[in-house]
C-alpha cells in the first residue's frame, strides 16, 4: 500500500471516531524504526492485517478506542494496538495522548501521530514533535483530502497553495505554522495570526 493511501485511510477512520466523540491515537511509522518504542497493554491477538483488507476499517476503529495507540506501518501493516508509547513530551493544555504523540514523533524519524480528541471532536496531527495540522470531523472535498494525505506523506506543499498561502511567506515565520482544516475552510495559524480561505466543493 502506498504511503499516501495509508494516511487517507487512517484519516477516514479518525474522522469516524471523532464523530462518535471518542478518543484515539494512531502512529504511522516506518516499521524498522520501532525498536524499543512501545509496550503492549493487551495480548496481541490481531496479526498481519493490512489497511487495504476488506472490513479492516471497523476492526481498527474499535481497536483504536481501547487505551493505548494503534501502530501502523507506512506501508499499511497493522503492527500493534493498545500500545503504550515509551516517549512522551508534555504539550501545554493537552493530555497524555498528545504528550505521547509529541514525544514519539520527536524520537522516531519520519513518524506521524494522529490524535483524536474525545473532548472537542478534533483531530491533531504531529510530526517531529509538533502539531502540524488540526482538522474537524467534517467531510472534506476529495481534492482537499488528497492534498492533506500528500502533505502528510511527502511534504507536498499543494495544500498550502489550496489555502491561498505562498510557501515563501510561511517559510519566513519563526514558529512552525499549524494548518487547520474544517469542512468548509482551510486556515494557517502562524505567530502573526490566522490566514483563512473558503474551500470550494
Amino acid at each position: 500500500m502506498k504511503k499516501k493511501e495509508v494516511y487517507k485511510k487512517v484519516l477516514v477512520i479518525a474522522k469516524q471516531i471523532a464523530r462518535k466523540k471518542e478518543g484515539a491515537l494512531f502512529l504511522i511509522v516506518p516499521e524498522k524504526k520501532l525498536k524499543n518504542a512501545y509496550d503492549l497493554l493487551y495480548p496481541d491477538i490481531v496479526k498481519d492485517y493490512q489497511l487495504d483488507e476488506k472490513g479492516i476499517d471497523a476492526v481498527i476503529e474499535k481497536l483504536a478506542t481501547l487505551d493505548g495507540a494503534v501502530i501502523i506501518s507506512d506501508t499499511g501493516k497493522l503492527i500493534a494496538y493498545g500500545a503504550k508509547l515509551r516517549k512522551s513530551k508534555a504539550v501545554k493544555g493537552y493530555g497524555t495522548k498528545h504528550a505521547a504523540a509529541s514525544g514519539t514523533t520527536a524520537f522516531i524519524k519520519n513518524s506521524t501521530a494522529i490524535v483524536v480528541s474525545e473532548e472537542v471532536n478534533w483531530i491533531r496531527i504531529f510530526q517531529k514533535g509538533n502539531i502540524i495540522l488540526e482538522m474537524d470531523s467534517s467531510e472534506n472535498p476529495r481534492p482537499v483530502e488528497d492534498k492533506v494525505a500528500a502533505y502528510l506523506s511527502t511534504g507536498d506543499k499543494a495544500l498550502l497553495a489550496a489555502a491561498g498561502i505562498s510557501v515563501a511567506a510561511i517559510g519566513s515565520v519563526m514558529i512552525a505554522p499549524i494548518m487547520i482544516i474544517g469542512g468548509t475552510y482551510l486556515a494557517i495559524k502562524t505567530a502573526a495570526g490566522l490566514i483563512k480561505k473558503k474551500v470550494r466543493k
